[in-house]
């Protein structure tokens, strides 16, 4: 049990390292150009059988890592979020890609974003973006009044006269999502201007409330959430600090009293 309990403590040093870290990120990034050579079938018919000879050397190194980081965590390896996404994420590369399955061989793309679970800094960046979903649902709910009220008012106003743009309320609500990302806004209002001439009026309203102030708000919230995120992560580092510190004077104790 000691000599076991060792080579967990000598696996977690080895993991933690920054030239483990960047040598598996560097094999990540070999996977994603091998994935990516294989979409070309001209590089397929010439170098097919080494391009999957090498996914298979890579999804084999891809699980003994995952082996030897279940070794030195145990079942607290899945405790960890990060550690079941790099589970599931090279798990679907040993799910058969034939018949029902087949859709899932688009699904090892995924391994790319093994790369967010390798460095900190993409963590802090997705787990802020979590963070961030309540306030984001609630912005989008009241996007979606905004939207649902708009698109009424459009398509009272202008549905006889454009039914392709305005005629129900599904379409005003496509045609004022469209607006709302500033792509071909002009022409539908100039060409609607040309019998309604005051029309600008009404879209020029919906775009300062939607595009600028709700949508900023969606920005506001994610920035926040991370900023929380990274302090929250800056106290657990110093909280981990003070914990190895304590632990190395127990050690110290336990050590000096032995003698």
């Amino acid at each position: 049990m000691t000599i076991f309990l060792k080579i967990q403590s000598c696996l977690r040093q080895i993991i933690s390292t920054r030239l483990w870290n960047y040598s598996i990120a560097s094999i990540i990034m070999l996977n994603t150009v091998v994935l990516g050579a294989e979409t070309y079938p001209a590089l397929m018919n010439t170098y097919g059988p080494t391009l999957n000879l090498a996914e298979e050397v890579i999804i084999c190194i891809f699980i003994a890592e995952l082996t030897l980081r279940f070794i030195a965590d145990g079942w607290g390896f899945f405790k960890k979020p990060w550690s079941i996404f790099d589970f599931l994420v090279v798990a679907v590369a040993l799910i058969p890609s034939q018949n029902a399955f087949g859709a899932l061989r688009a699904a090892r793309a995924l391994r790319v974003l093994r790369l967010i679970s390798i460095f900190p800094k993409f963590r802090i960046v997705i787990e802020g973006l979590i963070i961030a979903i309540p306030g984001i649902a609630a912005i989008g709910a009241v996007m979606a009044i905004i939207l649902c009220v708009f698109g009424l008012m459009a398509s009272m106003m202008y549905g006889a006269s454009y039914p392709a743009w305005f005629g129900n309320l599904h379409l005003s609500i496509f045609s004022l999502f469209q607006i709302m990302t500033l792509e071909g806004w002009p022409d539908i209002v100039r060409t609607i201007m040309q019998d309604r001439p005051y029309a600008w009026i009404f879209f020029v309203t919906y775009i300062l409330i939607a595009t600028f102030s709700v949508l900023n708000l969606f920005i506001a919230v994610i920035v926040e959430a991370m900023q929380r995120n990274h302090s929250l992560e800056e106290n657990n580092d110093n909280q981990s600090e003070k914990i190895d510190r304590i632990d190395n004077k127990l050690d110290f104790i336990i050590n000096f009293l032995k003698k």
